[in-house]
């Protein structure tokens, strides 16, 4: 397998992808310096790339390639967990708008499969998701109800607030060169000489595009030789052909019979994709695979996908001095010099095992330790009760959630006005971070409560065994989550 990697995990899973054999394609500066390897510049069977938050990453490609991918990824520790991306780039699929906006329409879309994977369920087996479609993608105006067509162009992580991005035309290929609707060659190369100099071997070797087809080479065909620009320029057409048979077989843009699409499952899916977003242990354990190659500080990636300051602090720190790997985690350093600090907002970033993320609202922070652990209070409102506590929730209590990092629990004590506890909720899940705005981990679904009468209570065990059942919670991570929910209710 051949792999390109971008991002603050590129170094680490360099590594990892060399280890187990495969091939790394296109190498950034910093990895060449860094690995004693020879880097091609071919096309690569999948890519992967740090999400925009920093947390994870997204692998697309050749589905073969990112079935194995999948298991390098989850491999990085307990708390690395993965999800199949039910919208990987190239996806041909039937939708219906559901909503117009200023720049777009929202797109309801069949995915197919089962309720198990992310985005919302429909009735019955299908599962749907949302997609983002500029209206200067399409060629007519379309309203609330309309069918249409589209093309993911770019997907999005599910534990992000992001929709796919859509096309209403159609592209094929890519690596080298990409095919989409028209006519002629366009060379997507920003270096002026090096775009003359492809356009000239491209025209001397005549290579055109099929009838009804344009060709946009990509600057990895720079490198290329004639070999291997012809073997692109062939691949690319396959998969166009292959489209447009996909695209011919199923006629009309699916029509709607009520609510529902008759279409239910992609027309063309020619890349595959999978979603890992990376725990504590994780980070560390990717931190050990990069000090195979570099030196590296003790949570480097831990902080950097805090934020992108904290990111740049971390290469100017081990561009000055040599790290002590022995060295403890500085919690107390990073959070003077990045957060939270006393009085900041804190958000409760709650991540659930099918890859969703929940925000439990903003606390206020009100006391943190360099010991790392972090003391937050939200003034609750009345109305309802609170969750396994069966007490009523009433105006003007107080709720104060100790966060400690890297610990598998965090407790929530709710008090009354006048003080009184009303009882105590404690999460499990997967180790806590403490990053400048949020705290983040996944639930792990047992909990454990502890009622103003001081009788304790274990929660959820059976959400559990579902998640474990379905493949959401490992079965390691599972036993990790009962083992703390077995300790806590000895200690409460």
């Amino acid at each position: 397998m051949k792999a390109r990697v971008r991002g603050i995990y590129a170094t680490a899973l360099t590594w990892v992808l060399l280890e187990a054999g495969h091939d790394v394609v296109d190498a950034s500066p910093p990895i060449r310096r860094r690995f004693d390897a020879e880097f091609e510049s071919a096309p690569p069977d999948a890519r992967i790339a740090t999400t925009a938050d920093r947390q994870g990453v997204g692998a697309h490609g050749d589905p073969d390639a990112v079935g194995s991918l999948r298991d390098l990824l989850t491999d990085a520790g307990l708390d690395a967990l993965a999800w199949a991306d039910p919208t990987p780039p190239g996806t041909v699929l039937d939708g219906e708008v559901t909503e117009t906006l200023g720049g777009g329409a929202v797109v309801r879309l069949r995915v197919g499969g089962d309720e198990s994977a992310a985005g919302d369920s429909a009735e019955g087996s299908a599962r749907t998701a949302e997609g983002y479609l500029p209206y200067g993608s399409v060629d007519d105006r379309i309203e609330t109800g309309d069918p249409v067509r589209v093309q993911v162009r770019e997907s999005a992580a599910p534990w992000t607030d992001r929709r796919p991005d859509l096309d209403g035309s159609l592209r094929a290929g890519g690596g080298l060169v990409a095919l989409e609707p028209g006519s002629g060659t366009r060379v997507d190369v920003r270096n002026d000489e090096a775009a003359r100099e492809l356009s000239g071997m491209l025209d001397l070797l005549g290579l055109e595009p099929p009838e009804g087809w344009r060709a946009v080479w990509k600057p990895p065909a720079v490198d290329a030789d004639t070999e291997e620009l012809e073997a692109g320029l062939d691949r690319a057409v396959a998969a166009a052909e292959g489209l447009d048979a996909a695209v011919d077989a199923a006629g009309g843009v699916g029509v709607l019979d009520g609510s529902d699409l008759v279409r239910e499952e992609p027309l063309a899916t020619p890349n595959a994709g999978v979603w890992a977003w990376f725990g504590r242990e994780s980070r560390f354990g990717l931190d050990d695979r990069r000090r195979e190659a570099t030196a590296t500080m003790p949570g480097h990636h831990r902080v950097k996908a805090g934020s992108a300051d904290a990111s740049a602090g971390v290469d100017l720190a081990e561009a000055l001095c040599e790290p002590d790997a022995d060295a403890a985690f500085p919690f107390g350093v990073v959070t003077d010099a990045f957060g939270p600090a006393e009085g900041d907002a804190l958000r409760l970033e709650h991540g659930k095992p099918d890859g969703r993320l929940i925000t439990l609202g903003e606390a206020t922070v009100t006391a943190v330790d360099a010991d790392g652990s972090v003391t937050v209070e939200r003034e609750m409102t009345g109305g309802g009760t609170y969750d396994g506590l069966g007490v009523p929730r009433e105006a003007g209590d107080v709720a104060e959630t100790s966060l400690k990092e890297g610990r598998w629990w965090y407790p929530t004590t709710y008090r009354g006005r006048d003080g009184t506890v009303r009882g105590t909720y404690v999460n499990v899940c997967t180790p806590v971070e403490l990053f400048p705005d949020a705290a983040r981990y996944v639930d792990l679904h047992v909990d454990v409560v502890k009622l103003p009468d001081g009788t304790v209570e274990r929660l959820d065990d059976d959400e559990l065994r579902e998640a474990e059942a379905a493949g959401e919670v490992p079965e390691p991570l599972a036993e990790k989550a009962r083992s703390v929910a077995s300790a806590l209710e000895k200690a409460l």
